[in-house]
């Protein structure tokens, strides 16, 4: 049969079981120590009290005066006795030089000898000893009387051993008493103090908390998501490697103990981690990141606080701009095939009809317009994923009535962007700014206070075979030797000096609740690869946007290629 494990003493009982130990030894050391103490203390007091009532005698001029006397026991017997009696002493005993004495508490050992030492009285000297006398052991002085210079007698005064172990014992039972008193109030603080402890700590003993503790710390490293825990002031209590990661913060970078608002942080940002209320998957942007943020405040213990919990969104917002764009060219390419299929059905109606010649020509222009715009996205820009880019918005814009036109400067040769540069955030800069682009031209110049999601766009230069009033996005991709400059205007209502600095922010839009987001992950992308992005008004009063990412020296990096793939060869 197994018997039960036992489990450890929690933390708190270990303390609490050495707490009352460390106290009683402590207690009890004090005790012995004030006894042996008072017990010299009692002799001493004793031994003083003594020698002063022997010197008192042996100064008394009665005394002397009684000596000479023939019968001198008569005098000093009823004066010894007075002065036992009024110091509380165990006996007085005056002798004479032969050691016989003269007076006696018994009165039956008057005119015997006197037990005890007596040489170094009759030598002058007054000295204390302990010794077994007719009362039993004692603490006596002994001092000699002298009478014109000369020893004529010599007085004793003792008090009994019993008497001063008496005294000692009273003393002591106050002082048990008092340990006893301190003993049980150290002991009832400590079962205060660790009842709170074992509150806090959860009955948990030692290796438990242990444990614990580095299973807290290997899900803190092991974790993905972000998580901050602030205290009752605002203060970074814990943070992960996820959340330095994701608020921004280095490794090097000391966090904890700092207030959020000393992390330069963005300002909805900052207020979301400040506030008191519980915040719900919250979209925010940093820098280079899209967060989610939820808060909750800690309700429990004396000092509140908030947990923090941070995910990053920069991935999944980037697929779905993707995903939106698919969902675009898919929509862009059912109504082409409806398109497609109109004007195919024309082209076999004037075949039925007999006029060969009129369907030939209404193929052959139709052919002609469509391929225009590619042969001119394919000729000039050489970078596969932007030119599927453009060229998916356009029949995007075309379904809307929008004419997307590529500049006649936009030029970007085969291999001019550096690997470095991630398509993803070639797309979300570009897609975002032709969205915005489109929504704006679709509006017209007077159909809307404001741009669509981030601005209105601007009219640019009228392509050959556009009539002149409509709607249109002039894009402009260019890429030298320095940097990659995308620009993308409409025909839109343009944007107001005053509104120049909001439209980068978070949430800003007239199209209402959830838009608003399109230039901030812009000008996120464009920071995110050290690139810069403008807004100004274009040559038609709309707005434009220009954004001028860095390239570096192609040389260079050619020749460090041409270098790599050489000592690969070798």
């Amino acid at each position: 049969m197994r018997l039960p494990r036992t489990r450890p003493r929690s933390l708190a009982g270990q303390l609490f079981a050495m707490q009352v130990v460390l106290i009683a030894a402590v207690v009890a050391g004090c005790a012995v120590f004030a006894y042996a103490s008072g017990s010299a203390q009692a002799e001493e007091t004793a031994a003083r009290q003594v020698r002063v009532a022997a010197l008192a005698v042996a100064d008394s001029p009665s005394v002397r005066e009684a000596i000479r006397t023939p019968d001198p026991s008569a005098v000093l017997q009823p004066y010894a006795e007075r002065v036992r009696e009024d110091t509380g002493i165990a006996f007085v005993t005056i002798m004479d030089t032969e050691r016989v004495r003269w007076t006696h508490p018994d009165t039956s050992q008057i005119g015997d000898t006197f037990l005890g030492n007596t040489a170094k009285a009759l030598r002058g000297q007054t000295f204390t000893e302990t010794y077994t006398g007719t009362l039993g052991p004692s603490i006596r002085v002994v001092t000699p009387i002298r009478d014109d210079g000369r020893i004529v007698g010599l007085v004793s005064a003792g008090i009994t051993v019993d008497r001063v172990s008496s005294q000692v014992r009273e003393q002591l039972g106050a002082l048990a008493l008092a340990a006893g008193g301190a003993l049980a109030l150290g002991g009832i603080g400590t079962y205060v103090i660790n009842a709170r402890l074992r509150r806090h700590t959860h009955g948990m003993n030692a290796a438990e908390l242990s444990r614990l503790h580095d299973y807290h710390q290997a899900t803190l490293h092991a974790v993905r998501e972000g998580l901050l825990m602030l205290d009752g002031r605002r203060r970074i209590a814990l943070i992960n490697d996820a959340g330095r990661e994701l608020l921004g913060l280095g490794p090097d970078t000391e966090a904890v103990g700092r207030t959020v608002d000393e992390l330069a942080l963005p300002a909805p940002l900052t207020g979301a981690l400040l506030a008191s209320e519980s915040r719900v998957d919250e979209l925010h942007l940093t820098a280079d990141r899209v967060i989610v943020v939820n808060t909750r405040p800690v309700v429990g213990g004396e000092q509140r606080g908030t947990v923090v919990t941070l995910r990053d969104h920069t991935e999944l917002q980037a697929l779905t701009g993707e995903l939106d764009s698919e969902r675009g060219f898919t929509q862009a390419l059912r109504s082409q095939a409806h398109e497609a299929a109109n004007r195919l059905h024309t082209v076999v109606s004037l075949i039925e009809l007999g006029r060969v010649e009129e369907a030939v020509d209404f193929a052959t222009a139709e052919l002609e317009l469509a391929q225009v715009l590619t042969d001119r996205v394919v000729g000039a820009v050489e970078e596969p994923v932007l030119a599927a880019l453009l060229l998916g918005k356009a029949a995007q814009a075309n379904e809307r009535g929008v004419e997307l036109v590529l500049a006649e400067d936009s030029l970007i040769d085969d291999g001019a962007l550096p690997p470095s540069l991630a398509q993803r955030d070639l797309v979300t800069i570009l897609g975002n700014l032709i969205d915005n682009a489109v929504d704006a031209a679709s509006e017209g110049p007077e159909g809307a206070e404001g741009p669509a999601e981030s601005g209105a766009a601007v009219p640019g230069p009228r392509a050959a075979g556009v009539p002149a009033g409509r709607a249109r996005v002039t894009v402009t991709a260019l890429a030298d030797e320095r940097e990659l400059l995308l620009r993308v205007a409409d025909t839109g209502a343009g944007i107001g000096p005053e509104a120049a600095d909001e439209v980068f922010r978070r949430g800003w839009s007239t199209h209402g609740a959830g838009r608003g987001l399109g230039l901030a992950l812009v000008r996120q992308a464009a920071h995110r690869n050290g690139g810069t992005v403008e807004l100004d008004a274009g040559p038609d009063g709309g707005a434009r946007f220009t954004v001028r990412l860095p390239l570096g020296d192609r040389t260079a990096k050619s020749e460090a290629a041409g270098a790599r793939a050489k000592e690969v060869t070798a």
